[in-house]
């Protein structure tokens, strides 16, 4: 009868610290593209989410099409959804972008929307009584009040895709979903177990700096609650 062997690598066991030492810069560059695919997704669908927010609320007419077609586009699966972009972006980042970006719309546009809509109808007339002009009362006036609204959907827009990045792994741009889908085909149980726990810190990590990054930017909710 032959004694276990005293690494837990070679026992494969879920907890292994060794697993950490040793595979330290795999683990690394795994979370450097997982935030940067995050951080860059988010970045463009707000970028693109806030015109598409401020012509429905200009225009009555375009926000119908505007909340409809990004609705249909977060109801398509994350698989399906990246196959429909394979033919445009081939096998690369970029694709899991587009589809990060894609997903973020719905969540970035309507919370935007609805801040924007929340601001009184009375503060927007203090402000032009006092001579703002359309660009300013915008600036200076609605997108503070409807910056909370904002930012919550930004941060879900932010935890989700932090968890969609794992998807990336089918095409090689998973971050550390790389790790968690090699490791699920080979049964090593220490890789997918940290690669896991690693994406449930940056959410949670991403989520607590955002919502530091709100409550400075509006002290006036503070005060009110």
């Amino acid at each position: 009868m032959t004694a276990p062997p005293d690494d837990c690598l070679a026992r494969n066991e879920w907890i292994c610290g060794a697993y950490l030492t040793s595979r330290r810069h795999i683990l690394w560059d795994a979370v450097l593209q997982h935030l940067q695919l995050t951080v860059i997704a988010v970045l463009i669908g707000l970028v693109l989410a806030l015109p598409l927010a401020l012509a429905a609320r200009r225009w009555r007419w375009a926000a119908g099409p505007v909340l409809g077609v990004t609705t249909i586009l977060y109801t398509i699966p994350s698989l399906a959804m990246f196959s429909l972009l394979l033919p445009v972006y081939g096998l690369s980042a970029a694709l899991v972008v587009a589809g990060l970006v894609l997903y973020s719309l719905t969540l970035l546009v309507r919370n935007i929307l609805a801040g924007l809509r929340a601001v009184p109808e009375e503060t927007r007339q203090a402000a032009r009584g006092m001579g703002y002009g359309p660009v300013r009362l915008l600036v200076a006036v609605e997108l503070p009040l409807a910056l909370p609204a904002a930012m919550a959907g930004l941060r879900i827009a932010t935890v989700s895709a932090v968890s969609l990045v794992t998807i990336g792994a089918i095409v090689g741009y998973g971050g550390l979903g790389n790790l968690i889908y090699s490791g699920m085909n080979t049964y090593f149980k220490a890789q997918v177990l940290t690669a896991s726990v690693l994406c449930v810190v940056i959410a949670v990590v991403a989520d607590l700096l955002l919502l530091l990054v709100q409550r400075l930017l509006t002290p006036w909710t503070r005060r009110q609650s």
